[in-house]
């Protein structure tokens, strides 16, 4: 089978060319053929294995290149990488591996093509296409790679014990390419996941979550994580969503499976956002409901509080254990996990303008996303409820729309700073300027002050005369 056509960038005949000169046979695998193949984008990564060094080849190509890229060299891997417009073209020499138990760290020697294609982790990441003069564009697929693809099958090349045990981070692979390309995983191949699981324990987090951001980002992630559930690996990584799925009975009554709810709201909100931690804040703004479930013989299952033990307690530990960025990232989702239930409150409440201030006060920037969260925490399958939800939810973005119109709260700050009070009244800091601060906000956000300087500095004055202070000429 050939597909020539696929070899449709100039950079495929100057490899070529250049192969020859070194004698070299060289061949484009992997990711790139398997994409082309499924005609799912033009891929911008190219792999190109040769049977020689792999670092020679790039040096050889980029010498005959406009320009003379960069080759960038990676001496302890024997690979090379030059990039060629947008395209980025990786080159390595046919290898093959052997594994130590303890390590996820290959022992390398030099091979041929079968021996690289042996050690890849896949059938549809095996294909090859020939660069070479006397079968240019000829696929080599040992491993009936092309069969699984039309199959939709996810499926390693040779024993899937060996292949995970070797490389646990495989298993990870196997389910992100099961999401992303709406494969399924072959069932020995995943049975072996299930038996090998307890080896991701020698991966880094590092690479753990590489490969689940990927899976978030995934039109329907929910794909991903109930398979992580369902093999195992989930309790070795998000413990705190795996318990999600516990669910108990007192006097006969129950409460909803958690987890099944999550990985509903995570797909609600792929429908809305590309944000890759709002869709974090999606799959974790439950994991408190677990630690703080009660029973209350009046009112049955409660969850007091779950919304900061989640956010202000677990989410940080999580971000610190899969090495996630521990900065405004990390800060964001916390907000909108100890968020969540604050919209559904202002509507149940009347959407007062009280209430709606201190939410735009408290949400600030980021309001527009905490009413995406709530909207997909909807996932009731009674349409009267459904409806009424996503009705209350509507009015509450049109009151938000109204007050911040009007009193300017987006992103707000009172218009009384600290130094003001200080400056204005010769004092040090001390706690009554946090006091009197307080004071001001919570008049401008309860309606009784506007939110407007001289407004603020005259409820100042008069709050501080009540404390004893004058203004200082």
């Amino acid at each position: 089978m050939n597909y020539k056509e696929f070899l449709d960038n100039d950079i495929f005949d100057i490899i070529s060319r250049a192969s020859r000169r070194l004698g070299y046979p060289a061949y484009v695998i992997g990711g790139y053929v398997r994409d082309r193949i499924l005609a799912r984008r033009n891929p911008k990564d190219i792999d190109v294995v040769c049977v020689g060094s792999g670092i020679e080849l790039a040096l050889e190509v980029s010498s005959m290149l406009p320009h003379h890229p960069k080759v960038q060299t990676f001496r302890n891997f024997g690979t090379a990488m030059l990039r060629y417009g947008d395209i980025e073209v990786e080159f390595v020499g046919a290898r093959k591996e052997s594994y130590d138990r303890t390590s996820r760290k290959p022992v390398v020697e030099d091979g041929t093509l079968e021996d690289d294609q042996n050690r890849r982790d896949f059938t549809i990441n095996a294909l090859a296409l020939s660069l070479n003069k006397e079968d240019y564009g000829e696929l080599l697929d040992p491993f009936g790679g092309i069969e699984d693809l039309e199959s939709k099958l996810i499926r390693t090349p040779l024993d899937a014990d060996i292949t995970y045990s070797d490389d646990p981070l495989r298993m990870m692979r196997a389910i992100r390419f099961a999401t992303q390309l709406g494969f399924v995983i072959y069932t020995p191949s995943f049975e072996a996941i299930k038996r090998n699981r307890h080896r991701i324990s020698i991966i880094s987090y590092e690479r753990i979550t590489e490969e689940l951001n990927k899976i978030m980002a995934a039109p329907r992630p929910s794909v991903g994580l109930s398979l992580l559930e369902k093999c195992g690996l989930l309790e070795y990584i998000l413990p705190e969503v795996a318990q999600l799925k516990d669910t108990v009975e007192m006097e006969g009554r129950g409460h909803k499976n958690n987890f099944t709810h999550t990985l509903e709201v995570v797909d609600n909100i792929c429908r809305h956002t590309d944000k890759l931690f709002l869709r974090y804040a999606a799959l974790l703004h439950d994991i408190g409901k677990i630690p703080t479930r009660a029973w209350d013989e009046k009112i049955g299952w409660t969850f007091h509080g779950h919304e900061w033990v989640g956010g202000m307690k677990m989410v940080p530990k999580i971000f610190k254990r899969l090495r996630l960025p521990l900065g405004a990232e990390l800060k964001y989702v916390q907000k909108l996990v100890v968020m969540s239930s604050r919209p559904r409150s202002v509507a149940d409440e009347g959407v007062t303008d009280s209430a709606v201030r201190r939410l735009l006060f408290d949400a600030g920037e980021d309001i527009g996303d905490l009413m995406t969260l709530c909207e997909a925490d909807i996932t009731s399958k009674i349409p009267g409820k459904r409806s009424r939800l996503l009705e209350n939810y509507s009015l509450v973005r049109t009151r938000l729309s109204e007050v911040e119109e009007r009193d300017r709260l987006a992103a707000w700050q009172p218009p009384i700073s600290g130094d003001v009070i200080m400056k204005t009244f010769s004092i040090e800091p001390c706690s009554m300027v946090g006091e009197i601060k307080t004071a001001i906000r919570e008049a401008i956000l309860d309606g009784i002050i506007p939110n407007e300087y001289d407004a603020a500095y005259d409820y100042m004055i008069k709050i501080a005369s009540e404390k004893g202070l004058v203004v200082k000429s």
